[in-house]
């Protein structure tokens, strides 16, 4: 009897004991660092650390050739997109955006040669940017018009537009901004989203312009002398281009005046001059020859009445045609 109660004794603790080992010999494998005593495998940690070191060479190596690799590319195309004569501020553009897409790419390839799953690390960061793009909405609109501004170019720096109802010369063209100088040398500072949802106007975006002047000349004036004079005027001045020539166009009967338009071309940079030279040298003409420019004239009448309706002007002629038939009626006749 004293035998089997050890056998089942022996057997009980065997039973007990066996969950402990388990865990522990399934915790060594995991991980061969733990157990540096009797149970320590040399072997193993060796090979873990290789393996490791390993990938760690990897994810360096890709990180410091990929931004080696993406920086001599942003350059190159830079260099290309010189060659092609592309404005300044699109070159600079394109190059950062090339420049941060690359980047992105070749830290993905580190992370994924280090073992990191990069499948959430992407969408942590889609979600974080959501974020971000709902609470900078209004900048986002910005930069996004910048970048139309930047690649359409519906103008460049050193042109004169009309831009969200503001006129002035372009300075400088930014991702957020856009920078005008006014005539009278004011410094305005656009959003990019307002120049874009409105109407632009280039004046400067031709080298050439037409001058179109309206002058009114009277109904009683010679139309041939009045269009020859205008034609004269246009084809002395300097500024005034041969190709396309000026031309004179009777453009309406108008209500005290026949209208004449005068076109004639000049270069952009002469337009507001030679406009100023033409107006006055045909007013000064069209006075010299004779010739009449209307301008509106109103003639007034004033009535004044007397407390009946009658006009004060009968009621003044009917008195003093009674005071000269009542003296005529008590003069006494000559003997």
């Amino acid at each position: 009897m004293a035998k089997s109660d050890a056998v089942v004794a022996t057997t009980a603790q065997t039973v007990q004991a066996a969950p402990a080992k388990a865990a522990a010999a399934k915790a060594q494998a995991a991980d061969p660092v733990i157990g540096l005593g009797a149970g320590f495998d040399f072997d193993k940690l060796m090979g873990w650390a290789q393996t490791q070191g390993l990938k760690l060479l990897a994810a360096l190596a890709i990180l410091l050739i990929g931004l080696w690799i993406a920086k001599r590319l942003s350059r190159a195309l830079e260099r290309v997109m010189t060659r092609a004569n592309m404005e300044v501020t699109l070159r600079g553009f394109l190059r950062n955006i090339a420049y941060a897409v690359m980047v992105v790419v070749v830290a993905v390839a580190a992370l994924q040669a280090l073992g990191v799953p990069t499948t959430s690390v992407l969408a942590v960061l889609g979600a974080a940017g959501l974020a971000i793009g709902l609470a900078l909405k209004d900048s986002l609109s910005n930069i996004a018009s910048g970048v139309m501004l930047i690649v359409l170019r519906p103008f460049r720096a050193g042109d004169y537009v009309q831009a969200a109802g503001v006129e002035g010369t372009v300075e400088q063209i930014r991702v957020f901004q856009t920078r005008l100088r006014t005539i009278d040398n004011r410094v305005i500072v656009l959003p990019n989203s307002l120049i874009t949802t409105a109407v632009i106007v280039n004046f400067t975006a031709n080298p050439k312009r037409r001058i179109d002047l309206t002058v009114g000349v009277g109904y009683d004036d010679d139309l041939k002398v009045a269009k020859d004079t205008l034609l004269a005027l246009a084809g002395a001045h300097p500024k005034v281009l041969k190709d396309p020539a000026p031309e004179v166009l009777v453009t309406a009967l108008a209500e005290s005046s026949v209208n004449l338009e005068l076109r004639a071309w000049a270069k952009t940079g002469d337009l507001v001059h030679t406009k100023s030279d033409l107006v006055e040298a045909i007013r000064n003409d069209l006075i010299g020859k004779g010739l009449n420019i209307p301008y509106p004239q109103r003639d007034l009448h004033v009535y004044h009445h007397d407390a009946d309706g009658r006009p004060i002007g009968e009621v003044l002629t009917k008195a003093v045609a009674d005071d000269g038939d009542v003296a005529a009626a008590g003069a006494k006749p000559k003997s």
